[in-house]
């Protein structure tokens, strides 16, 4: 006997859309994130990460923006910036516009020179930072004073300023 062959209807479906490129198979970037995940839960965040990007690893300091605390006090205003590995000679505050800007500017040479070998290091970096002045404040005495790495300004209130606040009593309507 003769088989004769039974035709299936053929299905077709819609067109299916090309699988992006991110979702193909890269075998190093999978490694690259298996290894940085190792890193990451061996050291809790603290050790370096290879592969992140193409910054430094090791970095002296963020001069783009320093630690600066502002604080308001019964007399005054105060602003606290950490400026480590800075001189007074190397900070600089002025008044302009209504603000108070705080530049500061770092540079270091190191030299080493050897029979095995000669190394030569240089950094640079500066910043500037922008504050408005408060309501309030007496400019003609305001106060800067640099120790340890520390700058403090202080911004002296005005006698208007330091006045007790008067606590306005509401009524029901």
């Amino acid at each position: 006997m003769v088989e004769t062959a039974t035709k299936l209807p053929i299905k077709t479906e819609a067109k299916s859309t090309p699988v992006p490129a991110a979702a193909t198979w890269r075998p190093f970037d999978d490694l690259r994130q298996e290894v940085d995940r190792l890193f990451e839960d061996f050291g809790q965040g603290n050790w370096i990460r290879p592969f992140r990007s193409m910054q430094p690893l090791f970095r002296t300091a963020d001069w783009t923006a320093p630690a600066v605390d502002i604080a308001e006090k019964d007399k005054a205003f105060e602003i606290t910036a950490e400026l480590p590995g800075l001189d007074v000679k190397d900070v600089e505050v002025t008044l302009r516009n209504g603000n108070i800007v705080i530049k500061g500017e770092k540079q270091e040479h190191k030299e080493e020179k050897s029979k095995d070998y000669y190394l030569q290091e240089r950094r640079f970096g500066s910043f500037e930072r922008s504050f408005s002045m408060p309501d309030g404040v007496d400019s003609g005495k305001i106060d800067a004073s640099f120790k340890n790495g520390v700058l403090t300004v202080t911004m002296p209130k005005t006698a208007e300023a330091q006045k007790p606040v008067k606590k306005v009593e509401i009524k029901a309507a």
